[in-house]
């Protein structure tokens, strides 16, 4: 099932075609800081089933892995909609809220609990990371 979605003002659209990779409520401080929350939840996409219409500006920052991080937004907007990092190559992270049907989101974990803020109740069903979760 395609999944779709866009940023605030329309001016960015994307379709994502395949499968999810995974699911997953991020909590470290970037994406704390990104959203204005206690986590970002994300959906991992191979790169190259997600096909992006529209202008989108990236913002490069060192993850934790030392590598590099792209934040995509829109330029008229403002609002992030996905990122990708060279730690994870052929990945592509879709920001959940900006999904046309964000109920399509489920999450499968969450990751970076180390930063998780203590006003942030995370569901006890999911399994916990204190960083990325192993691969493997």
């Amino acid at each position: 099932m395609a999944m779709t979605g866009k940023c605030l003002c329309g001016a960015v659209h994307y379709v994502a075609e395949g499968a999810a990779v995974f699911a997953g409520n991020c909590h470290c401080r970037d994406c704390q800081r990104v959203t204005g929350s206690g986590y970002m939840p994300v959906i991992a996409f191979a790169r190259d089933t997600v096909s992006i219409s529209g202008e989108i500006k990236y913002y490069k920052r060192k993850g934790d892995s030392g590598q590099d991080s792209y934040e995509g937004f829109c330029p008229e907007c403002g609002a992030r909609l996905l990122a990708y990092a060279d730690a994870i190559p052929g990945l592509l992270m879709i920001q959940a809220g900006s999904l046309d049907d964000p109920s399509q989101y489920k999450p499968q974990m969450d990751i970076y609990t180390k930063s998780a803020q203590p006003w942030d109740h995370m569901d006890p069903a999911l399994p916990k990371f204190a960083g990325m979760p192993p691969t493997g």
